[in-house]
């Protein structure tokens, strides 16, 4: 480093002299900085595809896809009886409610919180070793951070100070602050066990908890999402796209989950219920009824009534999708619109030549000169729609916090996340797509559709721009070229109104085969600044048939796909309850999990979800701070603190 280079940054180097004014400060944030940089890589956690299911999404948070019974395991090995660790892991999961049940059947008390008390304490001061004392220390609760810090940081080897540690459980056990003390250290234990969780998309849709899912993410200590086609659908409703608001709530009314809008987001759905009796009273909307499987007891309604709402809100859909393809002829999306097509006398629908009978024939509100115009009543019930949804308190906070903390794909500590596909070429080409007249492809297409999606809702000055970006938010819903869809056409109407599987059939892009070969996952990471030596993709989107002998592991390990199916439509599909990924200072596991019961099974009968791990990756030598994205934004830091240093070592700064 020579003083020219010095010299050359004097003006930054000023600004950093602010926080660091002298030669002492700069230098001990230097040893700070290098301290850091040689502890242990942080533990990462990926989970795909959550689609609403909560109470599954809370207990893999909880138990960290089994780090935390894994760390028991270690700690207490065979000083624990098997019973004995599974009510200890549910204590540090539910510690709120594991608690309240103790205190109804536990005959002494006093003993079982000392024994407890020692034991959490243990679990905590391994899962903190991996991060400086300063960090833990920001961790720690207001009321018991000296006694914790003390607790963390107990030497089994110092006799003298045995009392002095006996003396603080029992005065913790004396003062009646038992319980909250160890609600404290499980919380801890939940922050220290993961430093990063990524949500590799779909938060929304099928499950009916997306909006506590949502609640838990705004509040989460790090996190980031890549938004999913499924994201993006909410996304563009709450940002005001009448035909992605229409497509929100058909899916929420198809999966029998109007609570998520009603309760969790305060949407008013009596309009829609008004419009459907007045409309659809007489039509019995077979082909819009609920399955089986999905009827059950959280629909307060009945399923008639939803199955008339269904309907009305899907002709509604087609109508406001149809507009959309008339203002975009650049999307190719003409092979869409198909309610110009019907015969409406005669109860047909031609399309590519062949005429095919409706199922149903039952067509109140179109007018068949004009098919895709809504009646008066109609735009008075989507402007009702568009109000709830955008101004719903909840669902704009949660978009906000979509917007923060999401994007379209990531690269972090080399693994590429996405949630679907990147558009390619057959001959494994980065496929170009045009976006407001200019053709990108590859990670600039990404990059660009990333930055469609954040004019959708925060562009205020150029409406025609707000417009555009509007639109693209539902091509990316269901759009051909769109790398959260990519597939040549969204075949809905098909599935509603006619009897023929061929007219089902969705002709997946180049990408989907492309990318089981290792050759075209090496081009992507290339493309996106990775070395395809030490790097990976990470997907969701298409669950993982199990059931069929599909693996997670694609393309000789350089693709996951964590789909496993959380959603509980998908269970009988997948024949598991969903995969996650755990990135650790060891290595990268895969965790393939069954179907969480309860958590009132948890709390009771200290049961957990059952869970195989699969190695992935084993680092031979452990991945220190050092070796992550993060290391080199504090080796950044730590080269200019030493230009800092030269600056005031040969007095071309003055320290304060």
């Amino acid at each position: 480093m020579t003083i020219q280079e010095v010299k050359d940054d004097q003006r930054y180097l000023k600004l950093l002299a602010e926080k660091f004014p002298t030669i002492a400060d700069a230098a001990t944030e230097i040893i700070n900085l290098e301290a850091i940089m040689n502890l242990p890589k942080g533990t990462e956690h990926f989970l795909s595809d959550l689609h609403g299911e909560n109470n599954a999404f809370q207990h893999v948070l909880k138990n960290a896809s089994g780090v935390i019974r894994r760390k028991v395991d270690d700690i207490f090995g065979m000083n624990l009886r098997e019973s004995d660790k599974n009510e200890l892991c549910s204590l540090i999961y539910y510690p709120e409610d594991k608690l309240r049940l103790i205190a109804e059947t536990e005959s002494n008390l006093d003993d079982w919180y000392r024994i407890t008390l020692h034991r959490v304490v243990e679990v905590a001061r391994v899962v903190s070793s991996k991060y400086t004392r300063s960090k833990v220390r920001k961790l720690l609760p207001k009321d018991f951070s000296y006694i914790i810090e003390e607790l963390l940081h107990e030497q089994q080897s110092e006799p003298n100070k045995q009392e002095y540690y006996a003396g603080i459980i029992n005065s913790i056990i004396n003062t009646n602050r038992s319980t909250e003390f160890i609600i404290a250290i499980c919380q801890l234990i939940h922050r220290l066990v993961i430093d990063s969780l990524h949500i590799v998309g779909d938060v929304y849709d099928r499950g009916p908890g997306a909006c506590s899912i949502m609640d838990t993410l705004c509040g989460y200590h790090d996190f980031d999402i890549q938004w999913g086609n499924h994201d993006i659908s909410w996304m563009g409703a709450a940002a005001g796209n009448l035909a992605l608001i229409a497509n929100v709530v058909r899916i929420s009314i198809r999966y029998m989950n109007v609570e998520t809008l009603e309760e969790g987001y305060s949407i008013n759905l009596l309009p829609l219920a008004t419009f459907a009796i007045d409309f659809y009273g007489k039509d019995p909307c077979r082909e819009f009824q609920v399955k089986e499987y999905e009827a059950d007891s959280r629909m307060a309604h009945s399923t008639t009534m939803m199955a008339k709402m269904h309907k009305a809100i899907s002709i509604i859909q087609f109508k406001l999708e149809g507009q959309i393809v008339k203002r975009h002829p650049e999307y190719n999306m003409d092979d869409r619109n198909l309610m110009h097509l019907i015969d409406y006398k005669a109860g047909t629908i031609t399309i590519g030549g062949k005429t095919y009978p409706l199922i149903d024939k039952l067509f109140p509100t179109v007018d068949p000169q004009d098919p895709y115009k809504l009646t008066p009543e109609e735009q008075r019930l989507m402007d009702q729609l568009h109000h709830s949804f955008t101004c719903s308190e909840r669902l704009q906070k949660h978009l906000r916090c979509l917007y923060r903390h999401g994007s379209l794909f990531l690269t972090r500590n080399n693994n590429l996340l996405y949630h679907a596909s990147v558009p390619l070429n057959a001959d494994g080409t980065f496929k170009k797509v045009v976006i407001e007249g200019v053709e990108y492809s590859g990670k600039k297409l990404m990059e660009k559709i990333d930055s469609v999606v954040r004019d959708a809702y925060f562009e205020k000055s150029n409406i025609s721009a707000k417009n555009y970006a509007l639109d693209y938010m539902w091509y990316l819903w269901c759009g051909p070229d769109s790398p959260l869809y990519n597939k040549d056409k969204m075949t809905t109407f098909e599935r509603y109104f006619i009897d023929d599987q061929e007219l089902y059939k969705e002709q997946k892009g180049a990408y989907y085969e492309l990318c089981n070969q290792e050759e075209t996952c090496n081009t992507i990471l290339k493309e996106f600044g990775l070395d395809p030596n030490n790097s990976r993709i990470i997907n969701g989107h298409i669950p993982v048939r199990t059931t069929n002998g599909e693996s997670p592991l694609r393309a000789n390990g350089k693709r996951l796909v964590i789909d496993g199916g959380f959603s509980k439509a998908y269970h009988s599909t997948t024949g598991i309850a969903g995969y996650t990924l755990i990135y650790n200072s060891h290595g990268l596991q895969l965790v393939q999990h069954e179907a969480f019961e309860s958590k009132e099974k948890a709390v009771l009968d200290g049961t957990d979800i059952h869970s195989r791990m699969q190695l992935v990756e084993f680092k031979t030598h452990r991945m220190l701070v050092r070796d992550t994205d993060r290391g080199r934004e504090l080796a950044e830091q730590i080269g200019n603190l030493q230009r800092l240093l030269v600056a005031y070592r040969n007095g071309l700064i003055k320290e304060n």
